[in-house]
C-alpha cells in the first residue's frame, strides 16, 4: 500500500484490503485494475463495460492505476466541505469538497457518495450499488486525467468513425449532439466512439480522438426518431409520450442507456480514431427550412467554438498534484490548435437529423 493510500484509508477509518473482488479494463494503453468490497458491483461494472477489454486481455498491459470500491452504509465524514460551483446555466447543490493528504475528497450531497481523488490513490465510498452511473463516471474520470496529462484537450463533443474517419459533434446544451450522433450509427461501417466527452491531441498534422468508456444517456425524443432505438423503451411508453406536445418532448430530461452492442451489433465500439470533421450544431428546431452544412474558419468563428469547450470539472487533478478551484475552462489556444488541423463546419437552419446525417454522408463520400 502506497503511503498516500495509507494515510487516506486512516483518515478515513477505512480498510481496502477487503477489497477482494477485481476486474481489470483496457482503455487504450492506460490499464486500470478496479477493486470492491462486494462481488455484485463488480459483476454490475464488468456487465456495463463489457465492449471493452477486460480480464487476461487488459492484464497484459502494465497497470496505470487501481481504484478502490467501498460499499458502505456509513455516512460521509464530517469535514468543512465547500460548495463546488456549479458551470452556466446549473443550479441547486451537487458537489462539495476539501482537499486533504496530496488529494481531494468529493462528496455527492444528493446520493451520499464520498470520492478520493488523488494521482497516486483513487477510492470510492458509500451506497455504490445504488449509485453505479456515479462509479461508472468516477472510473472514467480517472482515464480523463490520464489523457489530459498525456496533453489531450479536453471536448464537449460526440463521436463515431466510418470507414476510420472520425467525425465529432459538438452543440449548446439541449442542440442534438447525441441524436444525430446516433443516426450517423446507423451506417454499416459506424464506430460508437464517444457520448459527451472527447479528448483531441495534435499528432503531427493529424489529430487523434479519443473516447470514455460511458454509453449514451438519451432523453426520450432521440429513441422515438430512431427506429433502431424504440427497443429501449415498451410500446406504452413509447405511446404516452408520442402523445406529448414536440416542445415538451424536446425538453424532456428523462435519461435511457443505450447499449450500443445490443442496438448496433458486436464491434461496434472503439476508443479512439483519427479526427477529419468537427460538426458544430446551430440550428433552430423554429425555423422550417432544411439545415444546411458550412465549412468554418474556428478562429473566426471562436462563439460556436464555445460549444465544444468543457471544464474538466472538480475531479481533474494534473501532474503536479493540483486541482482546479472551479469550473474553469482550457485556454482557447488549446482547442484551436487541434480545431485548424481537422475540417469544422457549422450547420444551420432548421431542425432535421436524417436530412443532415445523409447530406454530411454525401459531402464525406465525396471528398
Amino acid at each position: 500500500m502506497n503511503a498516500n493510500l495509507s494515510a487516506i484509508s486512516k483518515e478515513l477509518n477505512i480498510n481496502t484490503n477487503v477489497c477482494t473482488h477485481r476486474f481489470d479494463l483496457a482503455l487504450s494503453d492506460c490499464h486500470v485494475t478496479v477493486y470492491s468490497n462486494t462481488a455484485i458491483l463488480v459483476t454490475e461494472l464488468q456487465y456495463y463495460f463489457r465492449s471493452y477489454p477486460q480480464g487476461a486481455e487488459a492484464e497484459a498491459q502494465n497497470s496505470n492505476m487501481e481504484i478502490y470500491l467501498l460499499e458502505s452504509s456509513e455516512p460521509a465524514p464530517d469535514y468543512p466541505w465547500k460548495d463546488w460551483a456549479r458551470e452556466a446555466g446549473k443550479s441547486g447543490r451537487k458537489d462539495s469538497h476539501i482537499d486533504i493528504h496530496q488529494g481531494r475528497l468529493l462528496h455527492k450531497v444528493r446520493t451520499g457518495m464520498t470520492f478520493f481523488q488523488s494521482n497516486s490513490s483513487k477510492i470510492a465510498l458509500g451506497p455504490c450499488l445504488k449509485n453505479i452511473n456515479q462509479i461508472v463516471n468516477f472510473i472514467n474520470n480517472q482515464y480523463m486525467n490520464y489523457l489530459q496529462q498525456q496533453a489531450h484537450v479536453i471536448c464537449h463533443a460526440a463521436a463515431v468513425s466510418i470507414n476510420g474517419k472520425g467525425t465529432a459533434v459538438a452543440a449548446f446544451s439541449g442542440g442534438g449532439k447525441s441524436t444525430l450522433m446516433l443516426k450517423l450509427m446507423d451506417h454499416i461501417d459506424a464506430k460508437f466512439i464517444s457520448n459527451d466527452r472527447l479528448f483531441l491531441k495534435a499528432e503531427g498534422e493529424e489529430v487523434t480522438a479519443r473516447g470514455v468508456p460511458k454509453l449514451p444517456r438519451i432523453n426520450p425524443g432521440t429513441i422515438l426518431n430512431n427506429p433502431k432505438l424504440l427497443s429501449i423503451i415498451d410500446s406504452e411508453e413509447q405511446e404516452r409520450l408520442n402523445n406529448l406536445p414536440k416542445a415538451v418532448l424536446w425538453d424532456l430530461e428523462q435519461k435511457y442507456d443505450v447499449m450500443i452492442d445490443d442496438v448496433y451489433g458486436d464491434n461496434k465500439v472503439h476508443l479512439d480514431t483519427k479526427l477529419d470533421t468537427v460538426l458544430l450544431l446551430n440550428w433552430d428546431r423554429n425555423n422550417p427550412e432544411k439545415p444546411q452544412l458550412k465549412k468554418i474558419n474556428p478562429a473566426d468563428n471562436i462563439e460556436l467554438i464555445s460549444a465544444i469547450m468543457k471544464s474538466p470539472g472538480p475531479f481533474f487533478q494534473n501532474e503536479n498534484n493540483e486541482f482546479l478551484m472551479g469550473p474553469e475552462i482550457p485556454a482557447l489556444e488549446k482547442y484551436l490548435a487541434v480545431l485548424n488541423k481537422v475540417d469544422v463546419y457549422e450547420v444551420h437552419g432548421g431542425v432535421d437529423f436524417e436530412y443532415i446525417a445523409e447530406a454530411y454522408l454525401a459531402l464525406t463520400q465525396n471528398t
